[in-house]
């Protein structure tokens, strides 16, 4: 198999970029390392692509030693051929390859194994092959009556010839591809209630039944977790007398022939007991791993638009996680997110201990001179924030509110960094501290929770966990390392995720960092324990010291690059020849590109600055929305259907893919993404329901 030239053909690359590119995932690169600093070699390749390029790679890999390995074990067999061992190294796909080694997989003891063992298999190849003379059949069959072998008349040999007929078919890779081909086009997927009577959140799918060509993958996740909550009955549905006429054509030679009966029966036979499930299977198999590779796709996606939320540095913040009963809970903490303070005040129901609350949230913003206040989006947050609101109007002071997305909150303040940070803080105030510090910086803040609580997927516990884990750590990786990390405020939560260092490595850097002090340089990071030239090669440009021996450490230059950037330093940067220089320097364009880039700016930060959602002030609550009316909101999450936008109260409005857009469109995130700040027209409130139905067209 000459896998170069297949990710060559199906990534749309030139030779050179394959043949580098598996050379640098080979020698143990980390793909952020790969993606910054070999672009000549990869000819540019995005972190992205690079990632979904090492799949592939991995997959035509296995593929070629699964191919390997059934030659083997066929060979093992003595039924190797020439022509066999050839179809096998020109396959392509496992389902294919599979099918290929099917007839000579080791079976469990099946009706067709116990009909071999009584001798029958000579009369199931005579009649296969339609090799009896005409008007011999009962004569031939009458032959392996054996009563010794358990073979006691005709009819027990016929039956067993045709159980060995069966599945001889049912292993036929030609029929399975006949089969196979039918289901994918014209297939069709139904779903029926369990039972009827009862209520549940499926019940649009009682009675339902879409093409598998055609069903959205959103559709296939909600199936089949109400399939999982026993609430739905799923099947395949096929054309039944077009897939029996297809495989007939493929066996039977002349209908006139007295086996042609019998093989029409042997073919029934294995369809649908034999051939059908397995295909069944296949196809919702494939059309489950379809859905989950776009869920999951969505979901990196709306976690990466998170993640590149840009920060609010050298600022005090205040955090507000709302609550009715408990009270909202309060936590202030200074520019570098230590925290100052903390409080809980009481200004919503049952309590509405208003004017106290606003006593007590000024003097907090007057004695620490905060500059901005993060509302959490979660209860009560509405009304929190029309208290902030009314008292930043009575104050002397400039400050300003933003509502921040609370997900996965709770679960930093349960969790073991949470406890390790603050284990003296309540549960609840650990909240109000991640609330303030996701504004201050996000990508920091959230590192500290699986991906998979910070809200922004569907069906997330329907999915493939190790491959939804895999490709989520692959965003945050890749966010992390984009954005850079400063080596001597970093956590342990964002280290781990910087090119190259280990958990382990991480915990080192930071128990070097407590005996030592502050590294000076990037050097420095080789006195650690555990970090060798390799890792020191792959995380080292991504790890920024301000105010440290040389200024480039506090760049994105790698150290490997640092003689280079010496020598441009002084030139004027925006009037240089870059071949010339290129070719001075003996360095790649793109590399010297990125070199002046980080000149010019150093220790940029590519997220950009944000902008913060106004809310209108006459909205508080579910029942104060009414149809037409223009709201300003932020995008929670973006999934197949549709988008969920946070307007201001409990529940997140919906806008459906069809309000998205006055033109075509195949996927919301064509439109919007994760973040976005959008203006959105009240089409419908089902107050029973607690459905918001929202629209962007024309607003």
């Amino acid at each position: 198999m000459d896998i170069a030239a297949i990710l060559a053909k199906e990534f749309k690359l030139e030779p050179y970029q394959v043949k580098n590119t598996i050379k640098l995932i080979e020698e143990g690169n980390t793909i952020p390392f790969i993606a910054r600093y070999r672009k000549e070699q990869t000819g540019n390749l995005q972190d992205t692509v690079l990632r979904e390029f090492h799949d592939r790679l991995n997959y035509l890999k296995n593929l070629e030693n699964r191919q390997y390995e059934i030659i083997r074990l066929i060979e093992n067999q003595g039924k190797l051929t020439e022509e066999l061992k050839n179809e096998i190294l020109n396959t392509f796909t496992m389902q294919r390859l599979e099918d290929l080694y099917r007839p000579f997989r080791p079976k469990r003891r099946t009706r067709a194994t116990i009909a071999r063992e009584k001798g029958l298999d000579g009369l199931a190849e005579a009649i296969l092959t339609q090799n009896v003379k005409k008007g011999k059949l009962e004569e031939t069959i009458s032959g392996y009556i054996n009563v010794d072998r358990g073979v006691n008349n005709e009819e027990e040999a016929l039956t067993g010839a045709m159980d060995i007929i069966a599945e001889i078919m049912s292993d036929n890779s030609e029929i399975r591809d006949i089969v196979r081909s039918i289901a994918n086009r014209k297939g069709i997927l139904k779903s029926e209630a369990v039972n009827k009577e009862i209520e549940s959140p499926y019940e649009m799918y009682y009675d339902f039944q879409e093409s598998v060509r055609t069903i959205p993958n959103h559709r296939i996740l909600a199936i089949n977790r109400g399939e999982k909550e026993k609430f739905l009955k799923v099947s395949l549905v096929l054309p039944d007398e077009e897939v029996l006429s297809r495989i007939k054509e493929k066996v039977i030679l002349n209908p006139s022939l007295e086996t042609s009966k019998i093989l029409e029966n042997c073919i029934k036979d294995s369809y649908k007991r034999l051939i059908f499930p397995s295909i069944e299977r296949e196809i919702r198999g494939m059309l489950q791993e379809r859905a989950e590779k776009e869920a999951i796709g969505v979901f990196a996606l709306n976690l990466r638009s998170l993640l590149m939320q840009p920060p609010t540095r050298e600022k005090v913040l205040m955090g507000i996680d709302p609550g009715y009963r408990t009270g909202c809970k309060v936590a202030v903490i200074d520019e570098t997110g230590k925290l100052l303070e903390y409080t809980t005040i009481y200004p919503t129901e049952p309590h509405n201990k208003v004017q106290e609350a606003k006593e007590t949230l000024s003097k907090l913003i007057y004695d620490y001179k905060v500059s901005v206040i993060a509302i959490g989006n979660g209860t009560a947050s509405r009304e929190t924030e029309m208290v902030v609101a009314d008292l930043i109007k009575e104050l002397n002071y400039k400050v300003s509110y933003t509502i921040v997305n609370e997900a996965g909150a709770s679960v930093y303040s349960a969790s073991e960094i949470g406890q390790k940070e603050f284990p003296d803080l309540d549960v609840s105030i650990r909240g109000a501290v991640s609330i303030a510090r996701r504004l201050q910086d996000p990508l920091a803040e959230l590192v500290k929770i699986d991906p998979k609580h910070i809200g922004v997927g569907q069906y997330q516990h329907d999915l493939n966990q190790k491959n939804l884990d895999e490709a989520l750590k692959g965003v945050v990786e890749d966010c992390v390392n984009t954005v850079g990390v400063d080596l001597n405020t970093a956590s342990l939560s964002l280290l781990k995720y910087v090119a190259g260092i280990s958990v382990k490595v991480a915990s080192n850097i930071i128990e070097y960092r407590e005996e030592v002090g502050r590294f000076t340089s990037r050097r420095e990071l080789l006195k650690v324990k555990g970090l060798g030239d390799k890792t020191f090669t792959q995380c080292a440009g991504f790890l920024r010291i301000p105010g440290g021996s040389d200024p480039l450490d506090n760049t994105a230059v790698h150290p490997e690059s640092y003689d280079i950037a010496r020598k441009l330093i002084g030139k004027n940067l925006d009037s240089l020849d870059m071949e010339e220089l290129s070719q001075q320097l003996n360095v790649g364009i793109l590399t010297l590109k990125d070199i002046i880039e980080e000149l010019k700016k150093p220790g940029r930060d590519p997220r950009d600055q944000m902008s913060k959602p106004v809310f209108r002030q006459d909205v508080l609550k579910f029942e104060d929305l009414r149809e037409n009316m223009v709201l300003t909101g932020v995008v929670r999450n973006v999934v197949d259907f549709g988008v969920f936008v946070d307007i201001g109260v409990k529940q997140d409005g919906l806008i459906h893919i069809s309000q998205l857009s006055n033109s075509y469109i195949k996927h919301p995130k064509e439109v919007v993404k994760v973040g976005d700040i959008i203006s959105v027209k009240v089409l419908k409130v089902d107050v029973n329901k607690r459905r918001i139905s929202l629209s962007i067209k024309d607003v």
